[in-house]
């Protein structure tokens, strides 16, 4: 796809987009663009690598330049020496390819979902914070990453199966106690943009289930719980492609509620649903907490309750034992600094 943060961007940062691009993608020890603020060159070598995840083993940059001259020169701080770069070049390409090809067949929401499953299946997240662990190399390499690292992943899989996607960065807000940027995706679906944040989702996802919380939503939904991006990104305005929705675990009647949860409960199942039936009120929460605890005495069960309240996502699980009666809140959240 077209670079979309090279085309928001003016005539002078482009020059220097491809500039940069050229040089780290040759590998250069260092190499001339034309000469901008200390800011700007490095607002556009980070939405440089935003648009192209494949170069991930540059970590930053210095510059210098000479008075009354039109270039800066820029030296690019790498991650490995040049033949281990080209080395885990050809792995990420092979990776990637793997990991594409039983794809390629799928429709767009297929592709997404396909993804989306691999890294909440396949990534965890690295509490160590290596600098691997912001690029494709950490997820797709290793196994483990950050939010910026998953993005970027998410991305690259994206580019290659042909879907549309960009890369969406969060500031931080220490006065609400978000101490760092946040990355995420935005997916492009038939003709409508959808929000994508593998990175929540893996953090909610246990006992080998895989949640889809943020799984396509609108502007709206996304920012009940992430902060204004940084970067203009397109607007995303359409639900109909909410995974809840699209499988039918969006109920706007409490009967409903029940009814699943009979059938969960019956074959020993959780149930994950999304509730859009009005706001998630205290008592409304109550409600349902109490409809799912009833559904699960009537076999001899209990259940065990969770909550995303931002997103509206209850998750009920059922034991033989006693549980704690009372909602525990989930907290979808994973804040990491993005360099």
């Amino acid at each position: 796809m077209e670079p979309y943060y090279y085309h928001i961007m003016d005539k002078a940062s482009q020059t220097v987009y491809y500039a940069m691009k050229a040089g780290l993608t040759a590998l250069a020890p260092s190499f001339s663009v034309p000469r901008l603020e200390g800011k700007e060159l490095s607002r556009i070598f980070f939405l440089l690598r935003l648009d192209c995840p494949e170069i991930f083993y540059v970590s930053g940059f210095q510059y210098r330049f000479y008075p009354g001259s039109p270039n800066v020169e820029i030296i690019p701080e790498y991650l490995f020496d040049k033949d281990k770069i080209k080395d885990h070049q050809k792995a990420m390409k092979a990776r990637i390819l793997k990991l594409a090809r039983p794809a390629e067949g799928m429709g767009e929401w297929e592709k997404e979902k396909y993804i989306h499953d691999f890294i909440c299946t396949s990534v965890r997240y690295d509490k160590l914070k290596k600098p691997y662990s912001h690029e494709i190399i950490g997820p797709l390499g290793q196994g483990v990453g950050v939010c910026e690292g998953i993005a970027k992943a998410v991305k690259a899989l994206c580019d290659k199966l042909g879907l549309w996607c960009i890369i969406a960065v969060s500031e931080a807000d220490p006065e609400k106690n978000i101490k760092y940027r946040h990355a995420w995706n935005i997916i492009k679906i038939g003709s409508e943009y959808y929000h994508l944040d593998a990175t929540f989702d893996n953090s909610l996802g246990r006992d080998h289930r895989v949640r889809y919380d943020y799984f396509n939503l609108d502007d709206k939904r996304i920012f009940l719980d992430h902060q204004p991006v940084i970067e203009k990104t397109p607007e995303c305005r359409c639900r109909e492609h909410f995974y809840y929705k699209e499988v039918k675990m969006s109920f706007t009647k409490i009967e409903d509620v029940e009814k699943r949860a009979a059938q969960a409960v019956r074959k020993g199942k959780p149930l994950i649903f999304h509730w859009r039936g009005g706001y998630l009120t205290r008592e409304v929460i109550k409600q349902l907490a109490e409809i799912l605890q009833q559904t699960a005495r009537k076999k001899e069960k209990y259940a065990k309750i969770s909550l995303n309240w931002p997103q509206g996502v209850m998750q009920a699980d059922f034991y033989n034992n006693v549980c704690e009666e009372e909602v525990i809140l989930e907290d979808a959240n994973e804040g990491e600094n993005i360099k």
